[in-house]
Parts: structure tokens; sequence; C-alpha cells
């Protein structure tokens, strides 16, 4: 059976997932998870990818990323499996793949859903039990985000800076959109169209985008 397509356009943002296999955790301690960050940090400068939002779970992880051109994700998450997947075998003494299959990705078309889909990665922890607020969460990108903390990751997006002039207007901006939960028609939407590499947005008709997604 051939693989999916990925519908990726340049400038255009993707919510990327990738899982390890069989669910198992691909993050034992903390060290990991740095040795990941500093890993992804150097693998999205060299493919000129751009990380706007990111959450590091126990057996997953989630991030935003506007790359510069078609093959940019591909080249970041190659990178990024070869350097990580290694070190994590040698350090906890073992082998072959960590990952389930290829990463996930879906296109956001629709400005409207930027916001939306970084509060879905930001929440992870929250819907999953671990804390009660995004802030108390160390890994994802919500306390440089929503509080200013510096994370030489994080990229700042159009729609992001346009929630206001100064970084501390931005930032309440950006906080009090976490008041209410998303809608589950959202969260639906985000998670169907990840899983299944479609288009978030265009106004729920993607068959341009993924029309223009093809061809580039």
């Amino acid at each position: 059976m051939p693989r999916p397509l990925r519908f990726v356009l340049p400038g255009h943002t993707l919510h990327v997932i990738q899982r390890g296999n069989n669910r198992a955790a691909c993050f034992v301690d903390d060290e990991d998870r740095e040795r990941y960050l500093a890993a992804l940090l150097r693998a999205s400068d060299r493919a000129r990818c751009a990380i706007h939002a990111y959450v590091l779970m126990s057996n997953h992880t989630h991030l935003l990323v506007t790359p510069a051109d078609a093959c940019a994700p591909a080249r970041m998450m190659q990178s990024l499996g070869r350097t990580y997947v290694r070190r994590f075998n040698w350090r906890h003494g073992r082998t072959g793949t960590l990952w389930e299959g290829r990463y996930r990705s879906g296109l956001i078309d629709s400005e409207r859903y930027f916001l939306a889909c970084s509060r879905y990665i930001e929440m992870n922890p929250v819907r999953a039990g671990i804390v009660n607020d995004p802030g108390a969460y160390r890994w994802s990108s919500f306390r440089s985000n929503a509080q200013g903390e510096f994370d030489a990751l994080v990229r700042r997006h159009p729609v992001y800076l346009a929630l206001g002039r100064e970084g501390a207007v931005r930032r309440d901006a950006y906080r009090k959109l976490f008041d209410a939960p998303l809608d589950n028609i959202v969260l639906d939407a985000i998670r169907r169209a990840t899983n299944q590499g479609a288009v978030l947005g265009a106004d729920d008709h993607p068959s341009n985008v993924e029309r223009r997604a093809l061809q580039a």
C-alpha cells in the first residue's frame, strides 16, 4: 500500500505529531527531554523550519512548524530522528526503532486555526491530567508564548505577533485564550486533520489547498 501523501506548502504552518513505537515512552527522564530539544533546535535551524509551539509528552511529541520549503519538515524530522534515537538507545542500552513509523502532519490553511492548534498543543499536559495549569509543565512552549520565558526554540508567528504591538500585551492576550477550553468540534478537527494528513481550515473546503501542496 502506498504511503499517504503529506500536504506541505512553503510558508504554511503544519501540526506535526510523532509517537513512540507501540505507544512506548520516548523520554525516560529530563536528560532525554533536554537532549531532544537541543537536537530539535539544531535540526530545525538547518532545515529552515520555524517552531512556534511544542510539547513533549511521555510517549509522543507535538510541534507547530512553518517550513521554508516543501522538503524542510522531512529533513528536520530525519535529522532529529538520527541524532536523538542514536543517543537515546546508547543511554538506555537498547536497539532498534523508537518511533511509530513516519511522523504525522496536517497543514493549517486558515489563520483562525493557528492559535487553536497552539493552545491544543500546550494544553496536552492538562488534558492528560499531569498538571492543572499549562504553565506548571516545563516541557512545552507555553512559558515562552504566554509568560515571556526565553526559549531558543520558539519563533513567533505573524498571527501571534498580531495579538498586540508590545510583548506584554501579546502575552496577556495569549494567556486569555486559555481561559476557556477548546470546543470539541475544533479538537476533533485538529486531530482528524493531523492523523489523516489533511488540511485544517480552508473554510472546510481543502481541495484547492491540497492541489497546491501536491504541485509544490
